[in-house]
C-alpha cells in the first residue's frame, strides 16, 4: 500500500485506502462535494480574525472522565478534542490528517505500521513529544502495560517499537483496513496516566486550567501549539447548562456563545439574534430497547414498535423537517457502506401491523413501558413526548423516565437496568463500522443486550476482509440484521444545529462529535 494517499470519510468511493500525511499535517484535498456544503454554512465575515478573548461554550452534560483513554461519553470527547491529539487526527471535510505524526506508511500485509514523529511538537508542560511518548501511550491504549485494554479496536497491537529518535514502528495480529483510523488516541507524556484524571496534559490547541463538577471545564490557549497561527481565542470555558430552558435563556441573555443541538422551535426562538447554522450530525438517535427485559425479549414485540412509529411526526415535530430517517446503525453520509431499509417498517406508523404482531407475541392488551431519557438534552426530551402518543395508539402505555445524565449513563449505558431509553449514539472516529461494532453480543458498548449469533460471526468476518467492496456489502448485511430483529427502533440522524454569536466567526461542522475551537475567533 503506498504512502501520500488519503483516507475519505464522506466520499462516494469511501473504500479504506491506506497511507501518509504531509508535512504541514493537511492532506491533500478530495474534491468532496457533499463535505464541502456542509461547512459552507461557515460564518462569512469580510475582515480578518481577531487574536484573543474568551468564548463560553454550552454543553448538555458533565464530563465523565479527563483521562481520554478511559473517556466514553460523546460530550466528553468533543471536548477533549481540543486538549489531546493523536498521531493522526481528523479535519471538518472527513480527511484522516497527520497530528503528532507528520507522516506514516503502511505495510503491504497491513501489519506494520511506521510513523514518523512531527518535529516541534510539544506536550502542553513544555516538554517535547518523544517516541517514549508515543509508545506509552499506544501500549496503556492497547492493554499492553497491564493487560487492560482502554481503546477495545487497538487490542489487536502486538508490540510497539522504537525504530530511531523520530520513528515508532506499530505490529499487529490481523489486517484491518479500518485501523488507521483507530491512531487518532491521545498521545500523553509516557507514565502520566495515575495522573490523567487529575492533572490531563496534551498537545492540542488547547491546554487545561480547571474542571468543576457540575459546573464545566475551563481550557487556556496552547502558545506552542505546532498548527502555526492557530488557535485564536486565549480561552474557552466549556459550560454545563442544567435544562434547555436555562440554555435558551443564557443564550438571550449573552452568558452563553455557542450551544449545539438546538430543537427546531429553539433554533426559530434565536435565528434573529444569533447566527443559527446547521449540517448533518453524526448521532443516530433511537428508542433503544433493552433486549433482555420481557417484553423486549420477543422479536415480535421490538418490530411492533417500530412499526408503531411515526418517524415522520418526529422529524417534523422536533427536527423541522430536516433529519434523515433512519432504520439501522449507521450514517447515511457513509454512502459506500450505508443501506436505506426505511421500507422495511415505513416511516409513517403502520398501527394495524404494530397490533397484530403484539397480538401474535401474546401482548393483545399491550403493556406497560418505562422510557428512560436524559433530560439535558431537550432534542430527545420532546422526541420521547411524540414517540409516547404514538406507542399509547397500539396499546402500549409508556411513560417518560426523566433523568439526569450521570444516571443515565451509569443505570442505562453501564448497569444496563431500564426498559427503554431515547438517546443518540454517536460516532467518535471515522471508522465505518464504528456505530456497528457496538452491537456484538460480548461488546462493553452493547447496552441494549442484542444477541445474534449470525450478528457476532459476520462482524468477525467483516475487520478480517482486506477486500473493500467486500467490507462494504457485509456492513450492508451487518444493518439488515439488526434492522431485521428490531434491536432496537431506529429513528433519524438529527441535523446539528447550533446558535452562534453573531460576533465570531470560524466555527466548523465536522463528521464527528467534536467541537474545534481551534478555528473560532472574534471579528472586527
Amino acid at each position: 500500500m503506498k504512502k501520500r494517499l488519503h483516507i475519505l470519510f464522506m466520499a462516494l468511493l469511501a473504500m479504506a485506502v491506506l497511507g501518509g500525511c504531509g508535512a504541514d499535517g493537511t492532506g491533500e484535498s478530495s474534491e468532496d462535494t457533499s463535505s464541502k456544503e456542509q461547512n459552507v454554512q461557515e460564518t462569512e465575515i469580510s475582515e480578518g480574525p481577531v487574536y484573543g478573548g474568551s468564548v463560553v461554550v454550552g454543553i448538555q452534560q458533565d464530563i465523565d472522565s479527563l483521562d481520554p483513554h478511559k473517556a466514553t461519553a460523546a460530550g466528553t470527547k468533543e471536548i477533549l478534542f481540543n486538549v489531546f491529539e493523536g498521531l493522526v487526527k481528523p479535519d471538518e471535510n472527513g480527511n484522516l490528517i497527520c497530528a503528532v505524526a507528520s507522516d506514516y506508511s503502511i505495510s503491504d500485509d497491513g501489519l506494520v505500521y511506521t510513523f514518523t514523529l512531527r518535529d516541534g511538537v510539544k506536550f502542553h508542560n513544555g516538554n517535547d513529544v518523544t517516541c517514549e511518548d508515543v509508545k506509552y501511550s499506544l501500549e496503556r491504549a492497547a492493554g499492553l502495560l497491564d493487560g487492560t485494554p482502554l481503546v477495545a479496536t487497538l487490542q489487536t497491537i502486538q508490540s510497539v517499537d522504537i525504530l530511531d529518535d523520530k520513528t515508532v514502528q506499530v505490529t499487529v495480529d490481523t489486517p484491518n483496513t479500518e485501523l488507521i483510523y483507530s491512531f487518532v488516541t491521545a498521545i500523553i507524556p509516557a507514565g502520566s496516566g495515575e495522573d490523567a484524571e487529575a492533572n490531563p496534559v496534551g498537545t492540542g490547541p488547547f491546554s487545561f486550567v480547571s474542571y468543576t463538577p457540575q459546573e464545566g471545564i475551563v481550557l487556556a490557549k496552547n502558545e506552542n501549539y505546532w498548527q502555526e497561527g492557530l488557535p485564536y481565542l486565549d480561552e474557552v470555558d466549556f459550560k454545563i447548562v442544567g435544562s434547555a430552558d436555562t440554555a435558551l435563556l443564557e443564550l438571550q441573555g449573552g452568558s452563553i456563545d455557542i450551544y449545539a443541538y438546538l430543537t427546531d422551535s429553539q433554533a426559530n426562538e434565536l435565528k434573529d439574534s444569533f447566527n443559527v447554522i446547521s449540517s448533518p450530525s453524526n448521532v443516530v438517535q433511537a428508542l433503544f430497547l433493552n433486549n433482555d427485559y420481557e417484553p423486549l425479549s420477543d422479536v415480535k414485540v421490538r418490530q411492533a414498535i417500530c412499526y408503531a412509529l411515526d418517524k415522520d411526526m418526529v422529524n417534523e415535530f422536533v427536527a423541522g423537517g430536516n433529519g434523515t430517517l433512519i432504520s439501522s446503525a449507521m450514517l447515511p453520509t457513509l454512502k459506500y457502506y450505508y443501506e436505506d431499509l426505511n421500507d422495511l417498517y415505513g416511516t409513517s406508523a403502520n398501527v394495524e401491523k404494530a397490533k397484530e404482531l403484539l397480538t401474535e407475541a401474546g401482548y393483545a392488551d399491550g403493556f406497560d413501558l418505562a422510557i428512560a431519557v436524559p433530560s439535558v438534552y431537550e432534542f430527545h426530551m420532546q422526541t420521547a413526548e411524540v414517540v409516547v402518543e404514538q406507542l399509547k395508539a397500539v396499546g402500549i402505555n409508556a411513560t417518560i423516565d426523566a433523568v439526569e445524565w450521570n444516571t443515565w449513563l451509569e443505570d442505562v449505558y453501564t448497569n444496563r437496568e431500564y426498559q427503554a431509553t431515547i438517546s443518540g449514539i454517536t460516532c467518535s472516529d471515522l471508522t465505518p463500522g464504528y456505530l456497528l461494532n457496538r452491537f456484538q453480543t460480548d461488546s462493553k458498548k452493547n447496552f441494549v443486550n442484542f444477541k445474534s449469533t449470525e450478528y457476532d460471526e459476520l462482524w468477525k468476518a467483516t475487520q478480517a476482509t482486506q477486500d473493500a467492496a467486500e467490507k462494504a456489502a457485509d456492513y450492508k448485511k451487518l444493518q439488515t440484521i439488526l434492522a431485521d430483529e428490531a434491536a432496537s427502533a431506529f429513528i433519524q440522524v438529527p441535523a446539528n444545529t447550533t446558535a452562534f454569536n453573531k460576533n465570531l466567526a470560524g466555527y466548523k461542522f465536522y463528521p464527528i462529535y467534536v467541537q474545534d475551537m481551534s478555528t473560532v475567533y472574534f471579528v472586527k
